[in-house]
């Protein structure tokens, strides 16, 4: 199990998680765990704040398409620092956040803020138990797959397998990545819901952001029963 563990650094074993602001601050407040990975709390600040922007342009895109309790269960596919959860705290959700298992080990940062995750590889099956989700959030992971030699087909299947009926797909990631996506959406009884090419900031870059529906599949019979 030691290969499993992520063990407290220096610093945390000292202060013994005295350094944690207390909920709902250590949301926002810049965790000790930062320096284990050499960032700074300017990076850490900076990093909150983009996600804030992100998010409340991803609901501006959702909004004709959701009810306050549309959404419940959320998945956050490449969580990075846990910001896009943490712009989420007034909102009545609740985020796993995926941590990639060939990047930075961000969870401790993640636990730090007061929020749950996991690691995964997304080149594989995700175990689901107990829950599927309402929404899941893919930034850039299309990409990051793509360089391992990964098949997105695959992972378009798992994502359907992982979403529920009426559930939606944001994926944020570079234009080849998006018309790629596209060409699967009616074969996977999607709709492409709207996109987003607009850039708030330089981190932006080239991303361009796609809002997917997974609509119900219907039998003819059932579709003849609703007319």
């Amino acid at each position: 199990m030691e290969a499993c563990i992520t063990p407290y650094s220096d610093h945390d074993q000292r202060v013994k998680g005295s350094g944690l602001a207390p909920w709902p601050a250590r949301l926002t407040t810049p965790p000790p765990s930062l320096a284990d990975f050499g960032y700074s709390s300017e990076m850490f600040a900076k990093d909150t704040e983009l996600w804030r922007h992100r998010v409340e342009n991803y609901w501006n895109l959702l909004s004709p398409k959701i009810q306050s309790d549309t959404l419940r269960n959320l998945m956050d596919m490449k969580a990075n620092l846990g910001s896009f959860a943490a712009a989420l705290k007034d909102k009545d959700v609740w985020v796993m956040n995926v941590v990639p298992e060939d990047g930075p080990n961000t969870l401790k940062v993640i636990y730090d803020r007061g929020l749950i995750g996991t690691v995964h590889n997304w080149c594989e099956a995700y175990s689901t138990y107990p829950r599927t989700y309402d929404l899941l959030h893919a930034w850039t992971v299309f990409s990051d797959i793509e360089k391992k030699g990964c098949s997105a087909e695959d992972l378009l299947i798992e994502m359907d397998r992982m979403l529920r009926p009426s559930g939606f797909i944001i994926i944020r990631d570079k234009q080849s990545v998006v018309d790629h996506v596209k060409k699967y959406v009616v074969a996977l009884h999607w709709e492409a819901v709207t996109t987003d090419s607009s850039s708030e900031s330089d981190e932006d870059g080239d991303d361009i952001v796609i809002v997917i529906q997974k609509k119900l599949w219907l039998t003819s019979e059932s579709i003849r029963d609703t007319e």
